[in-house]
């Protein structure tokens, strides 16, 4: 639910302006992964997957939850890879959080961008085969630059800002 929650989450942040007022900038981009992370962060790998599956199968059957929409037809899109890349990412973080037992800034950090660079091989691997497929009439380096290149450094920021979030949440909820 927390996955579905965050996907409706647009992501932006605030500038200073040189006038002294504030301005707002989308990242275009959605707190999905990052609400994957805690979850797998705060529950574990095997909870952290189920979530990740539930994701993708209430994305793929019921409601068009994804960033793009969803249906099944979604498996035929060069984004559906980075949603594959959530089932690892999230057994990934989990694991490595539940398995050290030192819940520092730095420790959360590294297995929140372990797990996202994991997300964007295997969207990467997807987009080879779906260009190999005949399915894309693009270059297969503009697929990579639009899905990987520019997308990779917003995700990179949002991922390491939830992890304060997950050490408070850890410790108020008392979570080992």
């Amino acid at each position: 639910m927390l996955i579905i929650i965050c996907a409706m989450i647009p992501s932006s942040i605030i500038l200073p302006q040189e006038d002294l007022s504030l301005s707002i900038v989308s990242l275009n981009s959605n707190w999905q992964i990052q609400g994957l992370l805690l979850s797998s962060i705060l529950c574990g790998p095997q909870i952290g997957t189920i979530c990740a599956v539930s994701y993708l199968l209430i994305g793929l059957f019921y409601l068009p939850v994804f960033h793009g929409g969803g249906s099944v037809g979604y498996i035929l899109t060069p984004e559906f890879g980075y949603l594959l890349g959530f089932i690892p990412a999230a057994w990934i973080c989990g694991f490595l959080s539940k398995r050290n037992s030192k819940a520092n800034l730095i420790n959360y950090s590294s297995y929140a961008i372990l797990s996202l660079c994991s997300i964007h091989i295997i969207g990467i691997i997807y987009l080879i085969l779906f260009k190999i497929s005949g399915k894309s009439m693009h270059n297969l380096f503009d697929l990579i630059l639009r899905n990987t290149l520019m997308t990779f450094p917003n995700q990179l920021l949002l991922c390491i800002s939830i992890i304060p979030l997950s050490l408070l949440l850890k410790r108020i909820l008392i979570v080992k």
